[in-house]
């Protein structure tokens, strides 16, 4: 089959799959809120919103949703959470949207979740990865989509249990993201690797990294393996930095988020070779979905795609397939369409947990090396996130009663 072709039915299949008669419909678009950070993040959310629009023009040139036109009303919030409270409020009330999707940042994403459960309005949490989105802040009007920072620091720390190393140092960004990828690491490596010890601890400000100090301060510690979980431009910094200054020399670095292209590209030949990260290998599917979805996001947008291009697309096909199980628009229905809901994605079929509103979205996890001058990801590996959730008994205890 075709690759072109074999997208557009994992499309149909998508949607086919959960319909069921609906009452009919004036033909007006299902109107979707989308808010980002697209002026203080172009590189991430751009490619994003470029996933859903490719996704939505399938899913429309195959009849829509419930027979009607699938349209995202895209708003910026400058990365600003009470911008986005602002935003979101305008898209519930003003803008007639059927719910609210977006936000790479966590903390923007922790502050629409908790309108979203204040006003009962359905929020797809696509890309912001701190735990308490589904956990301890968690609620039963927001459902996430991306791997939280728990399922990929498992998938990290279960990589670290087989290496030699003993003593830790880890680097992240002070804030929600950044402290549970942190704690979540050091749980699931302790649990695993009991005699390792942790002997540093860096928490540079986002996007405001001292990348010279922080360099300084991780290799007075003489630690045999590092955890980093910078990210952006604070991360190209920390890469150069600590190559000259030597850091890496010797030591195993694992990266969270570190083999995806938004941020490996942008390092060029400066990036880190032999580091353990999860990240997208793109560039090595041969065939299947994920093919597929490689071969027509670059003949629509002549460019290759990111992570975040995979997402937007998983997103918009959520979207669509939660509001086809609802028959409706009504919030209730969309809230109830999305507690257990399967959807067929490039990267495989994911399910939206009930017990937690989170999907079992995986994660490619490999090993950075350079090829033709530029940062890959090689001897890769998709891990399924099903297989790094905790038990339904340790989310009755992380979640609050509902």
């Amino acid at each position: 089959m075709h690759r072109n072709s074999l997208l557009a039915g994992l499309v149909a299949t998508t949607l086919a799959a959960i319909a069921v008669p609906a009452a009919a419909q004036d033909g007006a678009p299902i109107r979707i809120g989308e808010i980002n950070h697209y002026k203080r993040l172009p590189a991430f959310a751009e490619p994003y919103r470029k996933g859903i629009e490719m996704a939505v023009e399938e899913i429309n040139a195959d009849g829509g949703v419930l027979g009607r036109p699938l349209e995202f009303v895209f708003r910026d919030d400058q990365g600003e959470p009470g911008e986005a409270i602002r935003i979101a409020q305008e898209l519930m009330t003003r803008e007639d949207t059927a719910m609210i999707t977006g936000s790479i940042l966590s903390n923007v994403g922790l502050a629409i979740s908790s309108l979203a459960a204040n006003r009962e309005f359905v929020y797809l949490a696509a890309e912001p990865l701190a735990d308490a989105v589904t956990w301890s802040q968690g609620n039963p009007w927001t459902f996430r989509l991306r791997p939280s920072t728990y399922m990929q620091a498992a998938m990290l720390a279960e990589q670290a249990a087989q290496d030699d190393a003993v003593t830790y140092a880890t680097i992240a960004p002070n804030y929600a993201y950044g402290k549970d990828a942190v704690a979540a690491f050091k749980e699931v490596l302790t649990e695993l690797k009991p005699e390792v010890e942790f002997v540093a601890e860096q928490w540079p400000a986002l996007f405001g990294i001292d990348a010279g100090a922080e360099v300084q301060a991780l290799e007075r510690a003489k630690p045999d393996a590092i955890y980093n979980v910078t990210f952006g431009p604070d991360l190209a910094k920390f890469v150069r930095e600590g190559t000259t200054r030597g850091l890496f020399e010797d030591r195993t670095v694992y990266g969270l988020l570190s083999g995806e292209p938004e941020y490996l590209e942008p390092l060029g030949a400066e990036a880190p070779e032999g580091w353990i990260v999860t990240g997208y290998p793109w560039y090595d599917f041969e065939d299947g979905p994920n093919a597929a979805f490689v071969e027509a996001f670059e003949a629509r947008w002549n460019e290759t795609p990111k992570n975040g291009s995979h997402v937007g697309y998983a997103t918009a096909l959520s979207i669509a397939a939660a509001i086809e199980k609802a028959g409706s628009t009504d919030s209730d229905a969309i809230r109830q369409a999305f507690e257990g809901l399967e959807v067929e994605i490039p990267a495989g079929t994911i399910t939206y947990r009930e017990i937690d509103n989170q999907a079992t979205l995986g994660a490619w996890v490999g090993t950075t090396a350079l090829r033709d001058g530029e940062g890959v990801m090689v001897d890769w590996e998709y891990k399924d996130g099903a297989d790094f959730l905790p038990d339904d008994d340790t989310v009755r205890e992380l979640r609050p009663s509902e």
